[in-house]
């Protein structure tokens, strides 16, 4: 790589969290059964005619607000025409001459070094279907494809980045900070897994130096940002090898299969005048007010990276807790309860970024909509200080809390889980550990003071995690004397 250096855009496809789709009244719920989220209008059936969803438009305007894009007053909608089974009008109602919002940007953090990544275009267009494949979940293996056009018409914001990155680390956290802002926003879900938020790659490579792109090659079907790092890892690589030997780049979009980490030809790049673009005569052109501009300017509440800035200095809490808090949804308002009733920030934060995030992430939950509430996390919380139950009974407490909605005191009042601070008890325990464990022991008293904390972890087995670790130590090193 030290002979190249790449050059990274991104076109980022979100779908909006709008109850119906952008031309109809058709539903946009996810994981219905095939083609029942559908209507004439969707599938595009002779005589009807489209009606723009006003709150597409409103969800657009506060994100280009949000990423300070220039909002334009006058844009159109046009016909983008090609055929593919899943797109049953045979074109897709998307902008194209004239956009709804222009020249933007969006700041990002790597490695300590914060890149202002510039935002080209912004605009509404439909989406298409989905076809599913038999016997494989792409079209190459598969015997038969079926078309669901639940999908199609959902409203999808397409923003277009300018090639301002330039490593596959740069342009992850640009997806990253794109949908931490989404999210945020409350305009868009951005579940990768889902569909919601996808992402294609525009990449290429050059001379060290040189200022002229080079042949760029488009990568999709990557479903996460660590799948888009990859592809286009493998994507650089692909090419440099490809210069090396003598061979010609050519304009072209490619899939990345995760299975071997490679990038495949899907087929040549289409330019914009293959698509036939016209004004769609269906559309009245969408013209946006000062006033309507300004009113939803009012409604955008604090960015992710003012909420960022605001927890390290306000809390002092880590960076990287602020960022995982801010990726689910209602977790900000959670931990900001949380310390208003408790305090004690970072220790917050590292219970929400730990037990109860991975629980979350397990069980495909939100916060919001899990058992756990504020004021029985904080009751937990204060058990600890207490010393009624240790750190380890916490970590079992904790997930019985989430799975049943209980207090910490009922679940520890119902399992008899305190904490043990009694020292003739502990003591038994301690001399059962010594017993049994005559070597630890006698490496202690040679002198290897390192093996008391073997003997401390054998104590906090027998008891089950009950023990009160810094007394266990106390008698310990008193039982050992």
């Amino acid at each position: 790589m030290s002979k190249y250096e790449s050059v990274i855009g991104l076109e980022i496809h979100a779908q909006l969290l709008t109850e119906s789709k952008i031309f109809c009244s058709c539903s946009t719920t996810f994981g219905n059964e095939p083609n029942r989220n559908i209507c004439p209008v969707c599938t595009g059936q002779p005589g009807v005619l489209p009606v723009l969803n006003k709150k597409v438009v409103e969800f657009a305007i506060k994100t280009a607000l949000a990423l300070h894009c220039q909002i334009a007053p006058y844009s159109i909608f046009a016909r983008k025409q090609y055929f593919y089974p899943d797109l049953p009008k045979d074109f897709q109602i998307s902008q194209y001459e004239l956009p709804l919002a222009t020249n933007g940007y969006v700041e990002i953090n790597v490695n300590g070094n914060t890149r202002c990544i510039r935002i080209h275009r912004i605009h509404l267009e439909e989406d298409a279907g989905k076809l599913v494949h038999a016997g494989s979940d792409r079209i190459q293996g598969s015997t038969y494809s079926l078309v669901d056009f639940n999908r199609t018409g959902v409203p999808l914001m397409e923003i277009v980045s300018e090639p301002d990155m330039a490593t596959p680390e740069e342009a992850r956290a640009y997806v990253q900070e794109i949908a931490a802002l989404l999210k945020s926003l409350g305009v868009c879900d951005a579940k990768m897994e889902e569909g919601s938020l996808r992402c294609d790659g525009n990449v290429s490579i050059r001379p060290v130096g040189d200022k002229n792109l080079g042949t760029k090659t488009e990568v999709k079907n990557v479903n996460s940002t660590k799948a888009l790092k990859d592809a286009l890892d493998a994507e650089i690589v692909r090419q440099i090898k490809a210069v090396d030997a003598g061979e010609r780049i050519i304009q072209e979009t490619r899939h990345f299969n995760e299975n071997t980490g490679q990038t495949i030809s899907l087929r040549s790049k289409e330019e914009a005048h293959d698509y036939r673009y016209f004004p769609e005569p269906d559309l009245v052109p969408l013209e946006v007010s000062k006033e309507w501009i300004d009113e939803i300017k009012q409604g955008i509440g604090e960015l992710p990276a003012e909420k960022i800035k605001r927890y390290v200095e306000q809390f002092g809490i880590k960076t990287e807790d602020v960022e995982t808090i801010l990726e689910s949804p209602g977790m900000a308002e959670f931990f900001e309860g949380a310390i208003r009733l408790y305090g004690k920030p970072q220790i917050v934060a590292n219970w929400l970024t730990g037990e109860i995030s991975a629980y979350l992430n397990a069980k495909k939950l939100e916060i919001k909509n899990s058992k756990l509430k504020i004021s029985t996390l904080v009751g937990m919380l204060a058990l600890i200080d207490k010393g009624t139950i240790s750190g380890k009974i916490a970590k079992e407490v904790i997930v019985k809390m989430l799975d049943t909605g209980k207090s910490a005191e009922e679940i520890v009042k119902e399992s008899g889980a305190t904490q043990i601070s009694d020292e003739g008890e502990l003591i038994k325990a301690i001399q059962e550990v010594i017993k049994n464990n005559p070597k630890p022991v006698q490496d202690y008293k040679d002198g290897k003071k390192a093996s008391i904390t073997f003997l401390v972890g054998q104590v906090m087995k027998v008891t089950k995690g009950r023990a009160k670790p810094d007394l266990v130590n106390k008698l310990l090193e008193k039982e050992l004397s």
